[in-house]
């Protein structure tokens, strides 16, 4: 096989291995804040239905979480393994970046996870949240590391290449993490992480309600999820539309190749539907509205919109991967938008806990978070093509100089039926743990009350009638 194949097979190893990675710390970021928000209201109110719901997903959240690290693992051992050069050259500047991932968010998270867990008999309730706000906080501190990172990488400054050494040398650290784009995909990042994470609870939630089980404890996850979702999906969108104009002024070429557009013009047409044709610089079956893009992206109709044809064919991105992820990612965000006005009509009507059709729609958009996110991530990283380091590092001399195709291949089908596998696992056990779900209050005693004295717990399925007094 030829370099570009090595090259080839290496960004696609790493990039089914990062994509699996991904999905787990979204989940434990927006699961954690919920767990927070739960055992909050659990204090505040002393109502023993919190509690039950928060021992309920502290399960699922601790399930991501170990995925989580076990697959972040294997993405360090690929810098050294398939991207050796990579390592070696920007070492300097990503190494400690990485190195404060684990000494902050990492032994805060490890710290307190045990406490979280296995704490509730062995610690007294304020110190139980205090861990679970460790834990929170410390999943969206490994973001911002992580995060800055890679929008260094993105947007590189504060950090100079060093001839003589062969190597990036820091200058100012400041300028390294918050680096031009680092605010925006940081918002973006745990906005998504958050919304992902809500459809999720209101998938597995409305599924609750839609089989008429743990009704009870289903009706309060499946409202903060749906509030959640209504706050966030426009929020989400806004913050999109400001990195979008980060990403215009600083990397260009990437907005062209996510809005196919091969040629710098005034009035650009946003593109519903495409296929791009890199070979020949045109997109076939184009269907679109003129002007829309240009307003979109620079907030003017006659604003000028980057083209492919600005650089050599050998420094653009594949133009169809960007092109559909990032469609993809739109078209759900204004999924997730519609389905959070719906939940706020449907709450105005008090027909929230009976409008099936909406359950049936939450249900259904459980998992389109993620995918949302995965769409995300590879309009940004195939978008960055064919630099790791956006314009100063190509891919091609990120490789490790002694790798070989054939080590590639067979390590990246390995990695395909490991993961498999371990993806399978994840889906039993997660399953498993929603079929089983939450535990009944009827398993209690009957003297068992909430956390303040004097509350009565009502049975699983009782009615408001059946309770009031």
């Amino acid at each position: 096989m030829s370099e570009i194949d090595v090259v080839v097979l290496s960004r696609l190893q790493f990039a089914f291995t990062i994509s699996f990675h991904i999905i787990f710390p979204a989940l434990t970021i927006g699961i954690s804040g919920f767990l927070v928000l739960v055992e909050a209201l659990w204090l505040r109110t002393g109502d023993e239905a919190w509690r039950r719901l928060y021992q309920f997903w502290v399960r699922l959240f601790a399930l991501s979480f170990g995925m989580g690290v076990v697959s972040g693992i294997v993405l360090s051992y690929e810098f050294g393994t398939n991207w050796g050069e990579f390592s070696r050259i920007v070492g300097p500047v990503i190494g400690p970046l990485m190195a404060y991932e684990v000494l902050t968010a990492f032994f805060m998270e490890a710290g307190f996870l045990g406490i979280m867990l296995f704490g509730w008999d062995k610690v007294g309730p304020r110190l139980h949240f205090l861990a679970t706000c460790l834990v929170g906080a410390g999943t969206t501190v490994s973001a911002f590391w992580i995060v800055s990172a890679n929008s260094w990488m993105q947007t590189p400054q504060g950090a100079h290449f060093d001839m003589a050494a062969g190597h990036f040398v820091p200058d100012d650290w400041f300028a390294i993490i918050f680096n031009p784009s680092f605010p925006y995909r940081l918002a973006h990042m745990v906005a998504a992480a958050y919304l992902a994470s809500a459809l999720v609870i209101a998938g597995v939630s409305a599924i609750y309600l839609l089989a008429g089980k743990h009704t009870m404890l289903a009706r309060k996850s499946y409202s903060i999820a749906l509030w959640a979702v209504l706050v966030l999906a426009p929020l989400q969108i806004f913050i999109g539309d400001q990195h979008g104009l980060n990403v215009l002024e600083h990397q260009p070429v990437k907005v062209a190749a996510m809005e196919a557009n091969w040629e710098r013009q005034a009035r650009a047409p946003i593109i519903f539907f495409a296929i791009p044709d890199a070979e020949h610089e045109k997109n076939h079956f184009e269907i679109g509205i003129p002007g829309l893009a240009s307003l979109i992206l620079t907030h003017s109709m006659n604003g000028i919109v980057p083209g492919l044809k600005d650089v050599a064919k050998e420094d653009r991105p594949p133009v169809g991967i960007v092109f559909w992820s990032f469609r993809v990612m739109v078209a759900l965000g204004l999924l997730f938008l519609l389905i959070g006005a719906w939940s706020a009509w449907s709450r105005w009507r008090g027909k929230l806990d009976t409008d099936k059709w909406l359950m049936r729609l939450a249900a259904a958009t459980t998992p389109a978070g993620i995918v949302a996110i995965l769409a995300g991530w590879y309009v940004a990283e195939v978008g960055r093509q064919p630099f790791t380091v956006y314009g100063q590092l190509r891919t091609s001399d990120s490789i490790s100089s002694v790798v070989n195709a054939s080590a590639v291949t067979t390590s990246l089908a390995i990695f395909l039926i490991v993961y498999g596998g371990l993806f399978g696992a994840y889906l039993y056990y997660f399953t498993k743990i929603i079929r089983v779900g939450p535990k009944p209050f009827d398993a209690e005693p009957e003297a068992m009350q909430g956390a303040r004295p004097g509350l009565v717990i009502p049975p699983e399925d009782a009615t408001f009638s059946e309770v009031r007094p």
